[in-house]
């Protein structure tokens, strides 16, 4: 049975690295996600972000800024392992990088930064409704200098990385949400006086 888009967004969880195993998504699976992502709300052409894959040699080479990150922030070495050891974890990373043109003419960059957000909530939720699982992780380190430098040209913003894989485990279900009834709120305007 297929999964509906709706499915998609009401079963769909976060799973962090370290419960992600072999395999990632492929190529084509990657594209329809990346297709899902720009279907988010936008502004025609406008597209405010860019996804870059960390795979290969590059995700050793991830682990290394990371780990050498560490080290400027003052970590010793066990904190600088570790920081590379997480780097390593998820079968797939990609970092998700904002390109918010401050001075558009039409829209504003709250907009824009909508549209981000939007693309990373499409991107998880297609692949989870592919059969995947992935989390979105940001931080400290998407302020680090160095590593916001390497992955990003002038006048764009490290938002964060998406580790991507399958899930090791069926987990129980998503973390306990709010119900419905106590975030849509009926709205009045103010009394005039």
């Amino acid at each position: 049975m297929s999964m509906t888009p709706l499915d998609a967004l009401l079963t769909r969880y976060s799973v962090g690295p370290k419960h992600l195993v072999e395999p990632g998504p492929s190529d084509a699976q990657l594209a329809l996600m990346v297709q899902a992502a720009l279907r988010a709300p936008d502004h025609a052409e406008l597209v405010p972000y860019c996804f870059k894959m960390v795979r290969g040699d590059a995700k050793r080479g991830m682990a290394d800024l990371f780990a050498d990150a560490a080290r400027a922030a003052g970590k010793d070495e066990a904190g600088a392992a570790l920081d590379a050891e997480r780097a390593l974890r998820p079968p797939m990373t990609v970092a998700v990088v904002a390109r918010i043109d401050l001075g558009h003419p039409q829209v504003p960059a709250h907009e824009q930064w909508a549209a981000v957000g939007g693309a990373i909530a499409n991107f998880l939720s297609a692949a989870h409704a592919l059969g995947f699982a992935g989390k979105m992780l940001s931080g400290a380190k998407v302020r680090q200098p160095a590593i916001a430098a390497a992955f990003c040209a002038p006048g764009e913003t490290l938002v964060g990385w998406i580790a991507l894989g399958t899930p090791a485990r069926q987990p129980g279900g998503p973390a306990r949400k709010p119900e419905a009834g106590q975030v849509l709120i009926d709205w009045h305007p103010p009394c005039k006086t």
